[in-house]
């Protein structure tokens, strides 16, 4: 794969793309500014560091020491995905309350990869958690 000049790039493949920034206000104003808003990933041993990445991130999906690969309906529990969205409001035509509402996912995990639920060495434990 080509170096990438500019941090808005896809590759559509099993490829990545690494910035290195000297801390983590750099990080999270670099995510702000080049993110997609649909998924960000830290990986830390830190974990006043995570907790302040999962908080700081405007993203759907924020993850601590897991794959990116959790971002998906049905390790979410929502059943089959039928689409994804980065925009912040998606609704169309008249809209109730519920139409307004979105999701911000945080997910933290211990070096976790999705093989491990798709192969049943893992099991999915979904809560609902208080909004406050």
């Amino acid at each position: 794969y080509p170096l990438c000049a500019l941090s808005p790039t896809t590759y559509g493949g099993l490829a990545c793309t690494i910035e290195i920034v000297s801390d983590m206000e750099e990080a999270i104003d670099h995510i702000h500014k080049f993110g997609s808003g649909h998924t960000d990933v830290i990986v830390t041993e830190d974990k006043e560091n995570a907790e302040k990445f999962l908080s700081s991130v405007d993203s759907a999906c924020v993850f601590h020491n897991t794959s990116s690969r959790f971002a998906d309906g049905f390790r979410l529990g929502l059943g089959a995905e039928v689409g994804i969205s980065t925009g912040r409001i998606h609704a169309r035509g008249p809209v109730g309350v519920e139409g307004l509402l979105t999701t911000k996912w945080e997910l933290r995990g211990d070096n976790d990869t999705a093989a491990e639920y798709a192969k049943g060495d893992k099991l999915f434990d979904h809560k609902q958690l208080p909004l406050d």
